[in-house]
């Protein structure tokens, strides 16, 4: 039954990996729409595989799935950030670094380094998980709990004042609180989410629309690139993807502090200015964050993140305890994931390389935007096409003020200052 369950495991994996694949490569569609949709569907997709599998490993099979789904996006959102100017939240900061090595010809370095900085920081992470899971579950996690307010608070402040004069740290703060309220508004229970096909999550055309909407509105009316060169070389090494394992840990852990904050935060004290190397160790903390997310859930039994709260939903607690049966299999899923995730983002690169010199951006970028617009009716309805339209005016702002988009993230830290305050 072991091997059975291991094999199943494996196979729902693999399925997981082409899921995070899609939602990594289309603009503006997050893997935590994914794992709501799984959660929707979770009684017929429940049926379809008690077909073949023991009706008691399910939830495990469709928690693999899902994780799986998350890492491998983890390593393939940022291949619409480089090629399209499309950046998954989690993936802003190295918009312009991948665009600037794009427009040079060399928009494989940029994706070569994201791959082995998420390779690198994948497998340090799962070789972490399970020492840090006992460490957390001997009093430790009871220490970090209590240090969220604070770490949150830093991070925060380190997010505004990290920007370079009076004016631009005014208009930071600004961006800041201003994305705050509107992620209180729409963590409001009373704010409607319904869409034609189900209830939805605020937060997609929230990210969608701060984070996705202004770049790919921009990037539209641009002209074709030049011939990408490919010189099949790592030039970064593993050391940016170690780096950015100790901010991952913390992204994964505190909630509100995404990926791209715990780059900011990262950013600000390693002053790392290849472009490169900074992508490299950004996409390790993004994938690290999505590693240590399943370590939260099976300490503090909460989801930092929109799938590993699904997997909460899902498996109960099947990963309470120690290196439970659930959590090794789980970690295994992700390791597969990890190597899928490297392999698909090579082969999507190298892909987009040569389509890049071919296909004119105007076009592909239109049509993102108009997929975005249909997902965000079909899942969020009104309010969220509302949502998504004041998001991306105040995306906007940063854009044509040449400030950095950081600050909205505040979107999602500022929830989580003012409920430990009150």
């Amino acid at each position: 039954m072991g091997a059975e369950v291991l094999l199943l495991v494996l196979l729902m994996s693999l399925a997981g990996a082409f899921m995070g694949a899609f939602t990594g490569l289309v603009p503006g569609i997050h893997v935590n729409t994914l794992a709501a949709i799984m959660l929707a569907s979770y009684p017929s997709l429940s049926s379809f595989v008690s077909g073949f599998a023991d009706p008691e490993v399910v939830p495990l099979l469709v928690s693999a799935c899902i994780i799986s789904a998350s890492v491998v996006h983890s390593f393939l959102d940022f291949i619409p950030s480089v090629f399209i100017g499309a950046p998954d939240a989690d993936e802003a900061l190295t918009m312009l670094p991948g665009h600037r090595l794009l427009t040079d010809g060399r928009g494989m370095a940029a994706v070569r380094a994201a791959a082995v900085g998420s390779a690198v920081g994948s497998f340090c992470a799962i070789m972490l998980a399970v020492p840090i899971q006992y460490i957390m579950l001997n009093g430790a996690a009871l220490v970090m709990e209590d240090l969220t307010l604070v770490v949150v608070v830093f991070v925060s402040a380190v997010v505004i004042f990290s920007a370079e004069g009076l004016h631009e740290r005014a208009l930071a703060a600004t961006l800041f609180v201003a994305s705050g309220i509107l992620g209180l508004v729409c963590a409001m229970p009373e704010m409607p989410s319904s869409g034609i096909i189900g209830n939805g999550t605020l937060l997609f055309p929230l990210l969608t629309g701060l984070f996705g909407i202004p770049p790919l509105l921009e990037s539209a009316r641009s002209e074709g690139m030049p011939e990408q060169l490919d010189d099949e070389g790592d030039t970064v090494g593993p050391v940016p993807g170690i780096k950015g394992v100790v901010t991952g840990c913390i992204a994964g852990w505190f909630p509100g502090i995404t990926a791209t904050a715990g780059a900011a935060l990262s950013a600000s004290v390693t002053r790392e200015d290849d472009p490169e190397r900074f992508i490299s160790l950004v996409a390790s903390i993004g994938t690290v964050t999505s590693v240590f997310s399943l370590v939260t859930l099976s300490v503090t039994g909460s989801g930092r993140s929109g799938t590993s709260a699904v997997i909460k939903e899902i498996i109960g607690g099947g990963l309470e305890g120690f290196c439970s049966g659930d959590f090794v299999l789980l970690l295994i899923a992700m390791c597969i994931a990890s190597i899928l995730g490297y392999i698909m983002t090579m082969a999507a690169g190298q892909g987009m390389s040569k389509l890049t010199e071919s296909l004119d951006p105007r076009i592909m970028n239109r049509t993102a935007l108009a997929l975005i617009l249909s997902l965000v009716l079909l899942m969020t309805g009104p309010c969220g096409m509302a949502v998504l339209a004041i998001s991306a005016l105040l995306g906007l702002v940063p854009q044509s003020e040449g400030v950095s988009r950081i600050p909205l993230t505040g979107c999602l830290m500022m929830p989580v200052i003012l409920s430990g305050l009150l």
